[in-house]
């Protein structure tokens, strides 16, 4: 889920993933859920009206493929408030999880290529999804799900960051905000986040992450403010 690749992969392997996702669609200028999709994936059209306005409904996908993680903030909003997370760290997440494109067809088409990608805005593993649902209001739904319904992936990916919190110790030597330890915790998992809580330093992908995240804490904050 939070194990980011590094923009490098994506610039390195994104001919074979669109080549595998025009094979998909049918061609350019095909129907966006020309692709087979699961039977569980939700019912919504993939070219559905862009997302909506921060003042509240669903966050679709557009129908043009363009993402921005500020289009999901009355999501982060809602879902951070109720998992009892700070919106701009979960909003700071998602600008860190933008590296690569999150249109439904492509993000299908790549984990067609790779099993053991991750769906969703959040860039979230199914293992990861299928624990944090148990117990939630979306016990009911699919990790097949999330490339279709963004409001999902922000729920998910916020109760997540609760769990993770429940997880810290209330006493720890100084060195990382509780903020900061949840960002590691999300792309390093709960183990490393707690070793880091200890006071073991960072490698050098989980610091690459959490310097990402102070780059995005400005936009985060404007996002949220919306």
């Amino acid at each position: 889920m939070a194990e980011s690749r590094g923009r490098w992969r994506w610039l390195l392997l994104a001919g074979a993933a669109l080549a595998v996702w025009a094979m998909a669609r049918g061609g350019h200028g095909g129907a966006p859920d020309a692709a087979p999709r699961p039977s569980t994936a939700s019912s919504a059209a993939p070219d559905a009206a862009p997302s909506a306005t921060p003042g509240g409904g669903a966050t679709t996908p557009r129908s043009d493929g363009v993402y921005d993680p500020a289009d999901c903030a009355a999501a982060v909003r809602k879902y951070a408030a109720a998992a009892g997370v700070q919106p701009r760290l979960l909003m700071a997440i998602l600008y860190n999880e933008s590296y690569k494109p999150h249109d439904p067809g492509l993000e299908r088409a790549w984990q067609r290529y790779k099993p053991d990608a991750a769906f969703g805005v959040a860039n979230m593993h199914r293992a990861a999804f299928d624990e944090v649902k148990r117990g939630r209001d979306f016990a009911g739904r699919k990790w097949e799900e999330l490339p279709d319904d963004r409001d999902l992936a922000v729920e998910a990916a916020a109760w997540y960051l609760h769990d993770l919190n429940r997880r810290l110790p209330a006493q720890r030597p100084a060195g990382h905000t509780r903020d900061e330890l949840l960002a590691l915790g999300y792309n390093a998992g709960a183990g490393n986040m707690l070793a880091f809580a200890r006071g073991i330093p960072p490698g050098a992908q989980a610091q690459s992450y959490l310097d990402r995240l102070h780059e995005n804490w400005a936009q985060a904050d404007r996002a949220v403010a919306r």
